[in-house]
C-alpha cells in the first residue's frame, strides 16, 4: 500500500516570468566564493597555525569542522525554511558568509576563527542544499541542466584554484589579507544579488512534509549511494593527487601547478558540456561519467610515470568529474520536482560526507601504503558506483520518472 505525499501547488501566472538569468549568475558566483572559503585553509595551514598559536592539524580540522555543520544544515534547510521567502534567505546567508571571511581575518585565536567557520559551514550547507529548487525557480524545466552547469562552473573553478590562488597570495599579503579578499569578492556578489534576485515565496502545499517523510521517497536514498560512490571515489585520489604526481610522475612545482590548472579548466568545461549531454539522456550519460573516470585514473596507473600521459590523462579525469556534479543536481531536480529542495539537502549531505570519507580513506591508504594506493581505490570505487547507477537505477535515471508523487509507508 501506498500513500501520496503532498506536493506544492504550481501557480499558474500567465504570461510566465521570463528567465532570470542574471540571478542564477549571481548564485552562481556566490557558491564560488562559499567554495573557495572553504578551502582556503588547507592552503595556509604553515601561517595560520603559527599565527595564531596552534597546530596545523588543528587549522586542518577547521576545513573538517565546516563540512560537518555544511551536511548537517543542508539535511535541515528546507524543513526549517519552509515559510520564508528564498530571497531575504539567500540575501542573509550571503551576509553571513562576507562576516564570517571578516571574523576570520580578523580572529586574535583559534576559538574565534573556528567558530567563525562554523557559520561558514551553515552557510555553506544552506546555499547549496536550496541550489537545485533555486533552479527550478528561475528558469523553465528544460534549462534547468544548463542553470545547474552554470552554477557548478563556479564552484568548480573555486574548488580547484582556491588552494594554488591562496597559498600565493598568502606568501605576498598574507593569509588574513587573503580571507578580506575574498569577504570583499562575497560582498560584492551580495549587493549584486539584491538587484537581480526576484522574490521567491514559498510555494504552498504541505508545509509539514518532514524531513523524513521525503527521505522515504523512492529511489532517494538509493540514489544517494551512487552520489557517494561516486564523489568518495573521485575524493579518494584528488586529495592526494599532488603526492602522486611528485612521488610517482616525479612533475615539479611548476609542472604540479600545470597540471592542476588544466585539471581545473577541464571541470569548468566538463559542468558547461553537461548540460546538453544530461538534457539529451540523462540516464546513459550519468553512469558513463563514472565510467570514464575509472577508465582515465586505471590508465593513470598504469601509464602514471611519463609526464605528457598524467597529465593528459588527469585533464580528462576532470573534464567527467565536472559532469558528474551537474548530472546528480539534474537527476534531483527531475525526478523529485515537487521537492527539490529537501531532496537537494539530502544530495549534498550526501556528497560533502563522501568528499570527508573519500580524503580520509585516501589518507590512511596513503599512509600505510603508497601513493598509488588512493589512485586504486578511487577506480573501484567509481566503476562500482558507474555499474550500481546503470544497472541498479536505470529506471529512476529516467527523465520521464515521476517518483515523487508517492511514498511507501
Amino acid at each position: 500500500m501506498t500513500t501520496t505525499l503532498p506536493t506544492a501547488h504550481v501557480r499558474t501566472a500567465s504570461p510566465a516570468p521570463p528567465p532570470a538569468w542574471g540571478a542564477v549568475w549571481s548564485i552562481a558566483v556566490v557558491i564560488a566564493a562559499l567554495s573557495s572559503s572553504e578551502m582556503l585553509p588547507a592552503s595556509l595551514l604553515t601561517p595560520m597555525a603559527t599565527s595564531l598559536g596552534v597546530s596545523e592539524g588543528l587549522i586542518g580540522q577547521s576545513v573538517t569542522a565546516t563540512a560537518t555543520l555544511a551536511i548537517a544544515t543542508s539535511l535541515l534547510i528546507a524543513p526549517l525554511s519552509r515559510r520564508f521567502d528564498r530571497r531575504p534567505l539567500l540575501l542573509t546567508m550571503g551576509a553571513a558568509l562576507v562576516v564570517s571571511n571578516l571574523v576570520v581575518a580578523a580572529a586574535p585565536n583559534a576559538t574565534v576563527m573556528l567558530g567563525a567557520r562554523l557559520v561558514l559551514g551553515m552557510t555553506l550547507g544552506g546555499v547549496w542544499g536550496l541550489s537545485a529548487s533555486l533552479a527550478l525557480r528561475l528558469v523553465p524545466a528544460s534549462s534547468v541542466p544548463r542553470a545547474l552547469s552554470i552554477i557548478f562552473g563556479g564552484s568548480t573553478v573555486a574548488a580547484i584554484a582556491a588552494a594554488p590562488l591562496g597559498a600565493f597570495l598568502g606568501e605576498i599579503v598574507g593569509w588574513r589579507a587573503v580571507f578580506v579578499g575574498v569577504a570583499a569578492l562575497s560582498a560584492m556578489a551580495v549587493a549584486v544579488q539584491t538587484r537581480l534576485l526576484p522574490s521567491m515565496p514559498p510555494l504552498g502545499g504541505d508545509t509539514h512534509t518532514s524531513l523524513v517523510r521525503v527521505a522515504r521517497l523512492p529511489r532517494l536514498l538509493p540514489g544517494t549511494l551512487g552520489v557517494m560512490l561516486f564523489w568518495g571515489g573521485a575524493f579518494s585520489f584528488n586529495t592526494y593527487i599532488r603526492p602522486f604526481l611528485e612521488q610517482v610522475t616525479g612533475v615539479h612545482a611548476n609542472g604540479l601547478s600545470l597540471v592542476l590548472l588544466a585539471y581545473g579548466v577541464a571541470s569548468f568545461v566538463g559542468t558547461m558540456l553537461a548540460a546538453p549531454l544530461m538534457h539529451w539522456r540523462l540516464r546513459s550519460v550519468l553512469p558513463a561519467t563514472a565510467a570514464a573516470q575509472a577508465t582515465s585514473l586505471g590508465l593513470l596507473y598504469a601509464l602514471g610515470q611519463s609526464t605528457l600521459a598524467a597529465a593528459a590523462l588527469i585533464t580528462v579525469w576532470g573534464l567527467f568529474v565536472g559532469m558528474a556534479g551537474v548530472g546528480w543536481s539534474t537527476w534531483v531536480a527531475r525526478t523529485y520536482a515537487h521537492h527539490a529542495e529537501a531532496a537537494g539537502g539530502i544530495l549534498v549531505a550526501a556528497i560533502q560526507l563522501a568528499m570527508m570519507t573519500g580524503a580520509l580513506l585516501g589518507g590512511a591508504l596513503i599512509d600505510a601504503l603508497t601513493p598509488t594506493a588512493p589512485l586504486i581505490a578511487s577506480v573501484i570505487m567509481l566503476a562500482a558506483g558507474s555499474v550500481y547507477v546503470a544497472v541498479i537505477m536505470r529506471r529512476d535515471i529516467d527523465p520521464a520518472s515521476a517518483h515523487d508523487q508517492q511514498v511507501t509507508p
